[in-house]
């Protein structure tokens, strides 16, 4: 083209068509969209846990220096972080013209919820330090990728340990009640006068105290491999005056041997961690009554492999690549379940630990969830 050619005008962005656009540029605008989710979700674990959150959610509209002094935080951090979240859309403030000293701050009734209300269905705060608290095992699970090692469950930390019960005790409280009731069979066991109820990987405790909420009856022995974690679902028991009916045993399920003791045994969220899952199932259908039910909660992921997996998909790979399988995997001689643990793995262990079948109970309210029946 000469110098003397008229160019053709630059097309402008509404002008190209959507199957134009260029799919590095596209795939570069994805990961820069984490980029801003990671240090968003990393934000919230900060004022989550040096308390920000609460305080503006109590005290409502307040400066940098007020929030700091409530928080006993740096005036400098504390002011950053404000407006951090106020860019993210996650405070609102109420002059944003006023001088930054001069700027006041407040958490929305919705956000608070999300963000503060331990009792809410919606509550994610515990989320961010997950993944904050795996963030912080980079350096090992480096490794453990480079060696096939592990990480343990203990090297995450107390801030770990208390998110994963923090973020299934709504869950528990508010809807394991009517879920079981909502299966006659089930239920009916449930019921039974003095009815022995197992509760294996029981963690906080929080679903073992949910049962015998809900079966006042029953008594219940929730079992974990985790001493911490046995520690604090004793205390939950003694505040909430269970003691008396739910105990808690450090074990991690293999080695149970009570033949026939239980009407009914559960393992909730916790079989994909187990590094000998079907050894666990054979030590269930020992302890069990025939008569009696054996049931899996574990994660709702889709019954086959396939990409551009929904939701629930990614975050489950999310979660077992960076904590349950490196978690699984520091056991020597774990099979290495991970956490997307299909149908067909599940049925599998439980027919090699001596089950019969597998059936999925028609439980709605676990959107994340799926409730799995082993027959004898």
């Amino acid at each position: 083209m000469s110098a003397t050619e008229p160019t053709a005008p630059t097309p402008t962005p509404d002008a190209i068509a959507p199957d134009a656009a260029d799919p590095v540029d596209a795939f570069a605008d994805r990961i820069f969209a984490s980029a801003l989710g990671a240090f968003e979700t990393l934000s919230v674990h900060l004022g989550d846990r040096l308390d920000w959150y609460r305080i503006l959610a109590e005290r409502g509209s307040l400066t940098s220096s007020e929030l700091a002094e409530a928080a006993e935080t740096g005036e400098r951090y504390t002011r950053e972080w404000l407006e951090h979240q106020a860019v993210s859309g996650i405070l609102a403030v109420d002059d944003p013209d006023a001088e930054a000293s001069a700027r006041r701050y407040s958490l929305p009734p919705a956000h608070a919820e999300v963000l503060t209300d331990d009792e809410s269905l919606a509550y994610l705060a515990p989320i961010a330090r997950i993944v904050a608290s795996a963030a912080a095992q980079l350096p090992g699970l480096l490794d453990a990728a480079r060696t096939g090692g592990g990480v343990p469950w203990a090297s995450f930390g107390k801030d770990m340990r208390d998110a994963q019960g923090d973020i299934n005790r709504p869950w528990f409280d508010r809807q394991l009640a009517g879920a079981l009731a909502s299966v006659p069979e089930l239920d009916a066991v449930l019921s039974r006068p003095g009815a022995r109820i197992l509760d294996v990987g029981c963690g906080h405790g929080w679903s073992s105290l949910a049962l015998a909420r809900a079966y006042p009856e029953a008594v219940v022995d929730g079992v974990d491999v985790d001493g911490p974690s046995i520690e604090s679902a004793r205390a939950h028991a003694d505040e909430a005056e269970l003691a008396d009916r739910v105990t808690f045993h450090l074990d991690g399920g293999e080695a149970l041997a009570e033949e026939d003791a239980y009407d009914a045994a559960f393992i909730f969220e916790a079989l994909h961690d187990m590094p000998n899952p079907v050894e666990v199932l054979a030590a269930l259908r020992r302890v069990v009554r025939d008569d009696g039910a054996v049931v899996i909660m574990d994660e709702a992921v889709a019954e086959r492999f396939a990409p551009d997996g929904d939701e629930v998909e990614r975050i489950m790979y999310g979660y077992s690549l960076l904590v349950c399988l490196p978690d699984s995997l520091s056991t020597p001689g774990s099979v290495g379940t991970g956490t997307v643990m299909r149908p067909e793995t599940l049925e599998g262990y439980a027919r090699s630990a001596g089950f019969a079948s597998a059936e999925v109970l028609p439980i709605e309210g676990f959107a994340s969830f799926r409730f799995t029946r082993l027959h004898a």
